[in-house]
């Protein structure tokens, strides 16, 4: 299997956050490293963190393991998509 490229996985990070939050791809789209995520979209609550990791873990092929779950990966765009790369590349 190709390894996925940085842009690949950002582009899969955003699609996710987009299905499982239930906003706009164009929104999401416009997310920038520093757009606050946890505690700053109303969307992204305690519940929807669980179905953020496990659809990047499914689309990704990967593994989070719960100690790895973090309050700063999920800070904002720019840390969630550094995480899901540092991740995908092993």
């Amino acid at each position: 299997m190709t390894p996925m490229h940085e842009t690949q996985v950002d582009e899969v990070v955003r699609a996710v956050l987009s299905d499982v939050l239930g906003i706009a791809h164009d929104r999401a789209a416009a997310f920038t490293t520093d757009t606050g995520l946890f505690g700053a979209l109303p969307e992204f609550d305690s519940i929807a963190v669980a179905g953020v990791l496990t659809e990047l873990e499914d689309r990704l092929g990967i593994l989070i393991d719960d100690d790895e779950v973090e309050a700063e990966m999920l800070e904002s765009f720019g840390a969630l998509t550094a995480f899901a790369r540092a991740k995908v590349a092993g």
